[in-house]
């Protein structure tokens, strides 16, 4: 083997202050600054100084891969603030800006992320008069240690918190974000969360008709009744509670339609009522090479006002799922897989941040990539912002020089091309 293709015999040297290390980092620092990132958490946020370029300098960590206040240091790497728009701060100082978070400023921080989305969408990121349907789930931020302000054992007897979470079913945008501590019931606060959910959807553009969805964690007539009261349909799995189940018993072997599902199984689909709405029931019997004398069926029943046949509503209420995907991609792709401090209101604004990071990375697939459907955060990190980069100046501008044959180098160039059009 030659000297030349030997790494054993390379000579390494951090010197070179030109160099940046997420170099895709441009195309999400060009789309804050044409939201208004810095100057909307100036504006919004009083934690005292300079809340914008430390929201700013978060929400950029977050997009690079961050999953903890340290690792924000990347981005004083080599010349990577060179392509963002704001100065950014220092570790030590960004911790001490969550730690003085209170509810109120996560309230604040809510504010921001509201406006943020409504400005994404205004500029084609939304749904417009489509119909949206909204998907409400719960999940568990596991930590470690006894710390952690707030982290409670609960019934999924890990320690952790257990936040409320809102996305878009087709995008997979969080819409909405409530930290509460580890013990909360799944119901606690689902009513105002639902209340306040559909509102922000509304200011923020969504003219057409809503429909939520939610697992039986939800099941609950204050959840409908929010619905009822906002105009907005809902699918909400029910617990198998005495009175379902004798609503379930009470359906005709004759009503039941057979559907798709499994290439193991068989499964059928009927519909009843409970208070006054109807009751869609789906039954399932796995195959089993030793069948027993009398069949065994499973019951999976939701409650709903939307319109249609049960079939149909039956299928699109096990698309459901995809919130999990949601959650999956904030926790690992957005960094709320860790809670970095030990404050529960600096939690709270950390997870407000990991939710706008995760929508940056969405809206720079819709507006500037033209890409449709859920986006997978470590894709487009990949593809798109993990690249090296290196800055120049020339004839007073400066030069951001990208790996040449590149892969993906078209469509990193049409779209900053597309966001630095958008209007600011």
């Amino acid at each position: 083997m030659t000297t030349l293709h030997n790494p054993s015999r390379l000579l390494v040297a951090f010197d070179d202050e030109h160099l940046v290390a997420n170099a895709g980092l441009a195309l999400v620092g060009v789309l804050s600054e044409k939201l208004g990132l810095e100057r909307l958490c100036e504006e919004f946020v009083d934690v005292r100084p300079f809340p914008g370029r430390r929201v700013a300098t978060l929400v950029h960590a977050l997009v690079a891969g961050a999953t903890c206040i340290d690792d924000a240091d990347v981005l004083r790497a080599g010349a990577t603030s060179s392509v963002l728009s704001h100065r950014v701060m220092a570790p030590s100082t960004l911790g001490t800006f969550l730690r003085n978070f209170s509810f109120g400023h996560v309230r604040q921080l809510d504010r921001v992320s509201e406006l943020l989305m409504t400005r994404a969408w205004s500029l084609g990121a939304g749904p417009g008069e489509n119909p949206m349907t909204i998907d409400i789930d719960s999940t568990i931020c596991e930590v470690h240690g006894n710390q952690k302000q707030g982290a409670r054992y609960g019934y999924t007897h890990v320690l952790g918190y257990h936040p409320l979470l809102a996305t878009r079913a087709d995008t997979g945008e969080t819409l909405h974000v409530r930290f509460r501590k580890g013990s909360a019931n799944t119901q606690r606060g689902a009513q105002r969360f639902v209340r306040e959910v559909v509102g922000r959807v509304r200011r923020a553009g969504a003219g057409g008709a809503l429909t939520l969805r939610c697992d039986s964690g939800f099941f609950s007539q204050y959840v409908m009744q929010a619905c009822i009261d906002h105009d907005a349909r809902f699918s909400i799995t029910a617990r198998q509670t005495p009175v379902i189940q004798r609503a379930i018993e009470s359906i005709d072997e004759e009503s039941w339609t057979a559907i798709d599902y499994t290439a193991n199984g068989e499964a059928w689909v009927a519909e009843t009522s409970y208070l006054d709405h109807r009751l869609v029931v789906r039954r399932t019997k796995l195959s089993d090479p030793r069948p027993a004398l009398f069949p065994t069926y499973r019951y999976h029943a939701f409650i709903t006002d939307r319109e249609g046949d049960a079939v149909t509503l039956d299928a699109d209420h096990r698309r459901h799922a995809v919130v999990e995907l949601a959650i999956r991609d904030l926790k690992e792709g957005s960094g709320l897989e860790h809670c970095p401090s030990g404050a529960f209101n600096a939690n709270a604004a950390w997870a407000v941040l990991a939710s706008i990071a995760h929508n940056l990375v969405r809206w720079v697939g819709a507006l500037g990539l033209e890409l449709k459907g859920p986006l997978v955060a470590k894709t487009i990190r990949r593809k798109f912002i993990s690249l090296p980069g290196r800055i120049t100046q020339s004839a007073r501008r400066r030069h951001l020089h990208l790996p040449t044959h590149w892969p993906w180098a078209t469509q990193w160039s049409e779209c900053f091309e597309r966001l630095a059009k958008l209007p600011t």
